[in-house]
């Protein structure tokens, strides 16, 4: 009885994963993005200093939450925007994330995670493979303004600079905070499009919607 439960669940979950989801609801999603990297700069204590936003070449914003009714599995979804090579901002592409916990979060229901990518490389290993964060490309913990002076060029190299909201980690402290992958079906739908995650970052061939337009001048004021 106890492996039929658990075998139903997991094809639940599944099926959940799979089903398609309606266009209001990405729009939604990026929207809530939007608003966690807004709330994040306007508080002192989480606020991402500009010497760290200056060297991003990427950004990716997470929000994760409980999935699970009995045995509390994480999912979630993000963002994750570049900076091509012309160093202009693409426009944002929509990920699947889990795990991302940093193991400070017991007991809570969501989790909110910004992550400032330092080189051009780190961000293409979605293409291909689920991109574990902190396995994959070194991950460390990033101050926040309040503490301006833990950062150092060291730190400002590290290829994932890692923010949550949560406390408990020292700045620079490395950290392994789960997974990113793409999920080309749903960027099929928020940009009414057949170009993948590749081309979405990388090319011009789309161009940025209404929906899309807030995220990416925001992102543009506070990283230039």
């Amino acid at each position: 009885m106890k492996k039929f439960l658990l075998l139903f669940l997991l094809v639940s979950l599944g099926a959940a994963r799979l089903a398609a989801v309606p266009r209001d609801e990405i729009v939604a999603r990026v929207d809530s993005c939007e608003a966690i990297l807004r709330e994040f700069q306007a508080d002192a204590t989480t606020r991402i200093p500009d010497a760290v936003l200056q060297k991003a070449r990427a950004i990716v914003i997470v929000n994760q939450f409980k999935a699970g009714f009995i045995f509390g599995v994480k999912d979630g979804y993000g963002v994750v925007m570049v900076k091509k090579a012309n160093n202009q901002w693409s426009i944002p592409v929509l990920v699947s994330a889990g795990e991302l916990s940093l193991g400070l979060q017991l007991g809570a229901d969501a989790i909110e995670t910004v992550m400032v990518i330092t080189d051009d490389n780190t961000p293409r290993i979605m293409f291909n493979q689920r991109f574990n964060v902190g396995v994959d490309a070194k991950a460390v913990a990033g101050p926040h303004t309040a503490e301006a002076e833990r950062i150092n060029k060291e730190l400002l190299e590290t290829p994932v600079i890692v923010y949550t909201k949560k406390k408990g980690l020292f700045a620079g402290a490395t950290v392994k905070t789960g997974w990113l992958q793409r999920n080309d079906s749903i960027n099929f739908d928020l940009y009414n499009t057949k170009y993948t995650m590749p081309e979405l970052l990388y090319s011009d061939w789309v161009q940025p919607n209404q929906d899309v337009q807030h995220l990416m001048d925001y992102v543009k004021q506070i990283a230039p």
